[in-house]
């Protein structure tokens, strides 16, 4: 019986980020839909607890013999340690050498912000995204990527011999429904009753700095911002950047990581997603805030651009009068937010993780029916 397996070490980084959501969505989308015969397994480094990558419906996870760092390290040094199966999907750039013999690789290539924004990562991790994503690209056998954007870019920045394959994201139906117990969570979360909301790790391409001066300005609306995210590199402090642009950091809630039920609370309580980034591979927020029906205000780069598809208002990259205006003139128009909430829903739902499982099987499936045949030949 021939089988999937799925690396999923970054459910087990210290900060998963919206890799680790995709991560967790793609393999129990894939085990859900896995075509007859197949079965779908996962594998991690070496861990004490590997709890957070157990996934129903998703055998393992299988354990590598080496702790992260070490199996980071072999692995760029292109040690042959195989995860096992017959196919190895890597949802991030952290993926093993193919094997000479036997076995298949397909890698997920987020973005490109390695080359286009490095400053938005440390240096270190810029040089390793860069690294292996170019060896994912000569070596793998195929990469998936979220964007049409992504992909044109990628071709610009590398030189790709593996295929390219575009497969969105989907929408987890638990952050769209209000669990029961809605009000208690809003009220232990002390949610302000009306709020901007803005979800993502805490990191400086995120735009929170843009977000925060456009809130301090005159003719900003005079609402609360909700942060929903881990901080990740960079040491952004949300309250030292409200006081350096003079906004009283009374108004700056940070909630941190939350469950997919808080999220799905703190979404339906949001007037407006504000979604500033200076760079995305995809944008899964802006989806999920228009699959709860919440109107969007998104910068104009170019993934958040292909995956909005006009259901929700764009401004410029680091323009912090555009974005108050913008979110002004969402905010005091009922019309044209119950217009925007209609259009969001619609956009939304031409997405879902089945969608995406489904596109990433037959790629593998191609690859491994290939490889059957040119065996048998």
């Amino acid at each position: 019986m021939p089988k999937l397996v799925v690396l999923l070490e970054q459910l087990l980084a210290p900060v998963p980020g919206g890799t680790g959501r995709y991560s967790r969505e793609l393999a129990a989308a894939l085990a859900t839909t896995a075509p007859a015969g197949w079965t779908v397994g996962s594998a991690v480094a070496r861990h004490a607890d590997c709890t957070p990558a157990t996934i129903p419906g998703v055998q393992g996870p299988h354990l590598l013999p080496l702790p992260r760092r070490a199996l980071v390290a072999a692995w760029d040094c292109g040690v042959p340690l195989w995860p096992g199966g017959d196919t190895v999907h890597a949802p991030t750039p952290l993926a093993p050498p193919r094997p000479r013999r036997g076995g298949q690789l397909v890698v997920t290539v987020h973005d490109t912000v390695a080359w286009t924004h490095p400053d938005g990562l440390t240096r270190r991790g810029a040089r390793w995204h860069r690294r292996n994503i170019r060896r994912a690209a000569s070596r793998a056998d195929a990469l998936v990527v979220p964007t049409a954007a992504v992909a044109d870019d990628l071709a610009r920045q590398v030189s790709c011999q593996a295929p390219v394959y575009v497969a969105g994201e989907g929408v987890t139906a638990a952050v769209t429904l209000l669990p029961n117990d809605a009000a208690a969570i809003a009220t232990r979360l002390r949610l302000p009753p009306r709020y901007v909301l803005t979800i993502g790790t805490i990191e400086p391409r995120k735009g929170i700095d843009t977000l925060l001066a456009a809130l301090a300005a005159p003719h900003a609306p005079d609402l609360p911002v909700v942060l929903v995210g881990q901080p990740g590199w960079g040491q952004v402090d949300p309250a030292a950047l409200a006081r350096q642009c003079g906004l009283d950091p009374a108004r700056v809630h940070v909630l941190g990581r939350i469950t997919d039920a808080e999220l799905a609370v703190v979404l339906h309580g949001a007037a407006v997603l504000a979604a500033p980034s200076l760079a995305e591979g995809f944008g899964l927020p802006v989806l999920e805030a228009m699959a709860a029906g919440v109107p969007v205000v998104h910068s104009d780069a170019p993934a958040l651009l292909e995956v909005a598809e006009g259901a929700g208002v764009v401004v410029g990259r680091r323009d912090p009068v555009a974005l108050a205006s913008a979110l002004r003139a969402v905010l005091s128009d009922a019309g044209k937010m119950q217009a925007m909430r209609a259009a969001g829903r619609r956009r939304a739902e031409q997405f879902s993780w089945e969608r995406t499982a489904g596109l990433v099987w037959s790629v593998h499936l191609e690859l491994y029916q290939r490889r059957a045949h040119c065996v048998i030949s």
